[in-house]
């Protein structure tokens, strides 16, 4: 005979009671219950039952089991201080259930069968294997997806050590550690291949008590762990496994009400469980359809749905599969991502990487390599910008080294000992990159950005003809003004910075296209400086592959002495629309097909694809020159047949041309047209 304690006499106690004086087996001993007046005082007055308004002093080795269905965590949080050691303490949500299936079945027995039937069903509804450990590391749950993943039926699996079943199991390691481990790859006995994330689980005292892998979806092992059949083990390993998890589980009947959540879920949504079992599955959904119904409806898996959930209309990502009872539908089950927080995570990354810029190696002007008249020019009007405090504007393609430039700016000029920040305007939405640029004040909160923390230094902005007009006229205050306002803020701050801008677009035609504001591009373009081309100065490559083969080497731990002349030719022939950047590209895919002792580079081992671009081609065409060549003597033809246009007026002549006097000065030089 089984002695229990029952605490709360509401309807929940009194419903509980009712029950439990029907079964042979079991008997209460006591029902404790502050309010005299409640329903199971009343009925247990009736019957001949002890009734008590205080629990402790009945706390003794003859009671087996405990049922706290006063629905108050303190309460519980007492009973597991206070139990004796050999009681079993059932909550309020553990307790209604039994309720619930004693009223439908009226029979214990039952229950327990219905409870196998839906563990069993659970866990082969969904197409994750799961396997989990004890401290020994014996296996003490395997399911079907296992089962066929393996080969190895459940019932020999069950009760064997873990290496028993998967050999190369990393389960003992990781219980030993307590370490997760995510997404690693693993090939079974079988032959399957699995990606399977690791995991210890930590009972609410702290205590390491098992581990279990999850092949593919850690969060499907949550609903599955819910029904199995040891109440002892299932309040031990709900806890470690629940609060494993940062997705939220949802589960519903087959009429779309709530039966099941965990803490996640209410982290997530802001629901309790009050709030949500019991009630339609629509009861969490901000801004959407809900996914439990469609997949009721279809008896199909549906996965990958944006939604907005909970009191805070949080974004997340929504998986339901259904559960089916030999074609009939049972209910399903909802696993929930929150994209906030992963955008958040994003957010904080993409932080760090900016932080970390202001560590990276500084250039200085040595460090730009070329003889080249276009690279000189530009050398020295980058010599002439370090010597002064004014905005740079750096113009040229991608890959073309405008970064490069900016680096040695900051270093020849005298703000060199304080922080270069390189922020890059096209990574970030909006709203982000304001927050980074110009910090933040909300919610009591504040934090710089990173404009406050370049200061008496240099922050350089990186295409910064991809900002919205909105962040062009806050920047523009700081050009204007040397003073920003946090976003959120109200009060001016006054900031010394140097801003060098730079940008690979036609900023001039994004003028006329009404998307770059015309007196930000004036307040930048104080001092522009064009970046030329590689494919304008070809007779640098040599020089610029040999600095690069320099820095390739280290890297890459190789000594590799330099280029035949076949593979020069090549690198001399190709017209390089990546720039430098391309360059160092194709040296260092070269170097990987290179063999241990190869001292050169080969024109075999450069990019099929590049070679082809360099050799195609008929004669006619060759007898044209290259691409670059030919390109330069339209560009040639346009520049004089505009300028006679213009009766030699060069301000007309730019005019016409939409390019700047200093470009038209710098191409008229480089065609011998002055």
């Amino acid at each position: 005979m089984q002695n229990i304690l029952i605490i709360g006499a509401g309807n929940g106690g009194y419903a509980l009671l009712k029950l439990i004086e029907q079964a042979d087996y079991l008997q209460v001993s006591a029902i404790v219950d502050i309010n005299e007046e409640a329903p199971g005082i009343i009925y247990a007055k009736e019957h001949q039952i002890p009734t008590y308004s205080d629990w402790k002093p009945l706390i003794s080795g003859n009671i087996q089991i405990i049922i706290d269905v006063t629905g108050q965590k303190e309460v519980f949080q007492q009973l597991l201080v206070n139990r004796p050691a050999t009681a079993v303490i059932i909550p309020g949500g553990i307790a209604n259930l039994i309720v619930t299936l004693l009223e439908e079945k009226n029979d214990y027995i039952q229950i327990i069968d219905r409870k196998k039937m839906m563990q069993e069903l659970i866990f082969n509804s969904i197409e994750e294997g799961m396997i989990g450990i004890d401290d020994r590391g014996i296996v003490n749950f395997f399911n079907k997806s296992a089962e066929r993943m393996t080969k190895m039926p459940v019932e020999q699996a069950i009760g064997k050590h873990v290496h028993e079943v998967i050999s190369l199991s990393e389960l003992p390691r990781i219980f030993e550690a307590g370490s997760v481990e995510l997404n690693k790859e693993l090939t079974l006995e079988s032959g399957t291949k699995i990606v399977t994330s690791r995991y210890p689980m930590i009972d609410a005292e702290g205590k390491r008590v098992g581990a279990f892998a999850v092949f593919k979806d850690i969060t499907e092992v949550l609903r599955l762990a819910e029904e199995i059949t040891n109440l002892t083990e299932i309040q031990k390993m709900l806890e470690a496994i629940i609060h494993s998890s940062d997705d939220a589980i949802s589960v519903v009947d087959e009429e779309g009400k709530g039966i099941l959540i965990n803490p996640a879920y209410t982290r997530i949504t802001g629901f309790s469980e009050e709030e949500v079992i019991g009630r339609p599955a629509t009861a969490d959904i901000s801004e959407g359809e809900s996914i439990h119904l469609k997949v009721l409806q279809t008896k199909k898996p549906i996965r990958g749905v944006n939604l907005r959930v909970g009191k805070q209309k949080k974004d997340v990502i929504v998986n339901v599969a259904p559960i089916l009872v030999n074609s009939e539908i049972k209910g399903s089950v909802g696993v929930i991502h929150d994209m906030t927080e992963m955008r958040g995570l994003m957010k904080e990354l993409d932080r760090a990487k900016t932080l970390i810029r202001t560590l990276e190696l500084s250039y200085s002007l040595k460090d730009i390599s070329g003889t080249s008249r276009q690279i000189i020019f530009a050398t020295e009007q980058a010599k002439l910008a370090a010597s002064v405090t004014v905005t740079v504007l750096l113009r040229g393609e991608v890959g073309s080294g405008k970064d490069l430039f900016a680096h040695a700016i900051h270093s020849e000029s005298d703000r060199a000992p304080y922080p270069f920040i390189r922020v890059n305007c096209s990574a970030l939405e909006e709203h982000l990159l304001e927050k980074d640029l110009f910090g933040f004040e909300e919610s009591g909160l504040s934090q710089a950005g990173l404009i406050e923390s370049a200061v008496n230094g240099t922050i350089f902005l990186d295409e910064v003809g991809e900002l919205t007009k909105k962040t062009q006229a806050k920047l523009l205050r700081v050009l204007r003004e040397n003073a920003i306002i946090r976003v959120g803020g109200t009060s001016s701050i006054p900031v010394d910075v140097r801003i060098i801008a730079a940008s690979s677009l036609n900023l001039e035609k994004a003028m006329r296209e009404g998307t770059f504001r015309e007196d930000f591009y004036f307040q930048l373009n104080r001092m522009p400086i064009h970046i030329p081309s590689l494919r304008e100065r070809k007779e640098d490559i040599p020089l610029i592959a040999e600095h690069l083969l320099v820095r390739l080497n280290q890297e890459f731990g190789r000594n590799v002495e330099g280029f035949t002349e076949e593979a020069m030719a090549s690198l001399l022939d190709y017209d390089w629309p990546g720039n430098v950047r391309e360059l160092e590209n194709i040296i260092s895919r070269s170097m990987i097909f290179l063999q241990p002792n190869d001292r050169f580079v080969e024109e075999q081992h450069l990019p099929k694809s590049m070679l082809v671009l360099t050799t195609n081609g008929d004669e006619d065409d060759e007898s044209k020159g290259t691409l670059a060549e030919q390109m330069d003597e339209m560009e040639k033809k346009v520049l004089s047949r505009a300028l006679k246009t213009c009766g030699g007026n060069k301000s007309q002549t730019a005019k016409k041309l939409q390019i700047s006097l200093r470009t038209l000065y710098y191409k008229l030089e480089k065609y011998n047209l002055v």
